[in-house]
């Protein structure tokens, strides 16, 4: 195995991303290269930490020549001393049972035992007078929404009987019952807030973070459903970001830090407004940690003026950076021509302007001008083609209306620059191109406006606050597409908030292993190491003995020499191979019967 660069030119600046690649010799002495794993843009000196465990794996297998063993069977023991302890196997007929996924499951063992979270949910979720061990239970949901997400009577039927997570737990399959699993929901909620205080320590002891910066979202997921005659339920028609405006849905509120590790959550109800959340949010993250000098970075709906204004009377001050409506630049376009550009950072210009006890940011972003410029071409190129097609139909004026609505409705922003106009009778029209409005939106292509009461006034720094906020968009398409939060099988509402606080407990995980990654190469990510960890199967090897009696082996397969050098870099030693087993003979149990 080798490392292997790639170099890309990007923002007129070359960028080496590099790869682990093993050569492998095939038919013919042909050599071949296969891609092992993806590291990013590392810098030299995880290059040099990556070379090294190269060669120390290379070392382990080098300088010993192949050797042939000689099996013996049992009829060849010639010269053996007769003793009890000598157990004579038929290796003619050894078998093999039970292959089941163990790698990935290990994985998010350790994960969960780095944040402490056994300790966490032993005490607080302890065993029942049965013996039922609900933090097992918890940990199987969890590790079933990290690893391969589905319902919980797919978790029951079939997953949990090929993976060995009964192996790893020291339980059996009455971990994955659906009345224990269900039962499981309802004994979560009420631990919320000492979650929220107990990852927040852990994370600051493993990572050092520091929580002074938060980035506040929303997202919504919704429920192919009837919608509930429960007026109290949280499950209610409003705005769709899955734009699936027929669904009732739920709307969740998440806090994370610039690194995306959650500090806090809320499940509201489907038509919740944005702009009606902040205050609750700030109120519950006072009490919650208490007062202290934070910087809240939002996207523009969600403050209104009302809120910010408190924000900034509150002793101390509440300091905030949030996105303003393009529709602002029409009140503060004069002041900003008068003022000075400033450079953020390659590409990106910034232009501060102070006003009402605020700062005002107008950035300008060169690749952003490039990708919404060739957005809006596009969407205008169609609709201006769509519009031609329409002038040639034989349409009544009541088609013609519904074909010009559903193409309006396809492309609201380049209908935006036309001017359409539609004849007093029959079925003509004529559209033309509002040059005037075509000259405002070059203008505000790639432009954003930002305001926050910081008395920061570093372009480069407020930049970079605001593009954070991309830390909170991507734990919600983690949250959706990697561990599948919807489609939500629940009907109860209860079970409902459940299965988002386990969705939210496999983030956890996700984000932790993450950042454990992320320290050795940026191109690493969660999944890519669950894939390779998912390799590793654990087998039952049955051998019969002469005797009647049969030797049990239960061993998980050796690592590929990319998954080992995976394990040496994250300082992971897998543990050793669970203790062999010896059935009595069966004529002792019949005997006995």
């Amino acid at each position: 195995m080798f490392l292997r660069a790639t170099t890309r030119k990007k923002d007129g600046k070359l960028h080496n991303y590099w790869s682990i690649v093993e050569n492998r010799r095939v038919a013919g002495g042909r050599v071949v290269q296969r891609h092992v794993l993806y590291l990013g843009e590392i810098n030299s000196s995880q290059a040099l930490a990556w070379r090294k465990s190269i060669q120390v794996l290379d070392s382990k297998g080098s300088g010993s020549a192949p050797r042939t063993y000689a099996l013996f069977p049992e009829d060849r023991c010639e010269g053996v001393l007769p003793d009890e302890s000598i157990v004579r196997l038929q290796l003619k007929s050894l078998q093999l049972h039970r292959p089941r996924q163990w790698g990935a499951c290990w994985l998010a063992l350790r994960v969960w035992q780095t944040l402490e979270l056994d300790v966490f949910w032993a005490h607080a979720l302890p065993a029942s007078r049965k013996g039922t061990r609900w933090d097992l239970v918890l940990f199987v949901l969890t590790a079933y929404r990290l690893i391969e997400p589905g319902s919980e009577w797919r978790l029951h039927r079939q997953w949990f009987g090929r993976t060995a997570l009964a192996d790893l737990l020291g339980a059996d399959e009455a971990l994955a019952d659906p009345h224990l699993l269900y039962g499981c929901h309802s004994r979560l909620l009420k631990h919320k807030e000492a979650l929220f205080n107990h990852l927040m320590g852990r994370w600051r002891d493993l990572f050092n973070v520091s929580f002074e910066v938060l980035l506040y979202d929303l997202t919504s997921t919704y429920f192919e459903s009837d919608p509930p005659l429960d007026e109290k339920d949280k499950r209610r028609h409003g705005y769709s970001r899955d734009h699936r405006f027929d669904c009732v849905q739920i709307v969740i509120a998440l806090i994370v830090t610039p690194q995306g590790l959650p500090l806090a959550y809320e499940v509201l109800a489907g038509n919740t407004n944005d702009s009606s959340t902040l205050r609750a949010f700030l109120a519950k993250i006072e009490h919650q940690y208490g007062k202290a000098s934070r910087i809240w970075c939002m996207d523009r709906g969600i403050p209104t003026e009302a809120v910010l204004g408190e924000m900034r009377r509150s002793d101390p001050p509440v300091q905030y950076l949030v996105g303003t409506p393009k529709g602002r630049l029409n009140r503060l376009e004069k002041s900003l021509l008068m003022k000075p550009w400033h450079s953020a950072r390659p590409g990106v210009k910034v232009k501060l302007l102070p006003q009402d006890n605020e700062l005002y940011v107008f950035a300008q972003s060169q690749d952003r001008i490039g990708k919404e410029r060739s957005m809006r071409r596009r969407k205008l190129k169609w609709l201006w083609a769509r519009l031609a097609q329409l002038q040639g139909m034989q349409l009544s004026r009541d088609e013609l209306l519904m074909k010009l609505g559903s193409a309006k409705s396809k492309v609201p922003a380049a209908w935006r620059i036309l001017d359409v106009k539609v004849g007093e009778t029959g079925s003509s029209f004529t559209y033309r191109l509002n040059r005037q409005k075509l000259r405002i939106v070059l203008r505000r292509e790639g432009r954003y406006l930002l305001r926050t009461n910081l008395t920061e006034t570093d372009p480069v720094k407020l930049w970079n606050y605001y593009l954070q906020l991309v830390q909170v968009e991507e734990a919600f398409r983690t949250l959706k597409s990697d561990l599948a939060i919807r489609p939500i099988f629940h009907q109860k509402m209860d079970n409902i908030e459940a299965h988002v606080f386990i969705s939210f407990l496999a983030y956890c995980l996700y984000v932790t292993l993450g950042q454990q990654l992320k320290s050795l190469a940026p191109g690493l990510t969660s999944r890519s190491a669950l894939e390779k960890f998912a390799a590793v199967q654990m087998v039952d090897v049955l051998i019969p003995t002469t005797d009647g009696r049969e030797l049990l082996l239960t061993r998980y397969t050796q690592p590929e020499p990319e998954l080992k050098l995976l394990l040496e870099r994250l300082r992971l030693e897998l543990p050793a191979q669970p203790p062999p087993k010896i059935s009595a003979a069966q004529a002792t149990l019949a005997s006995a019967v």
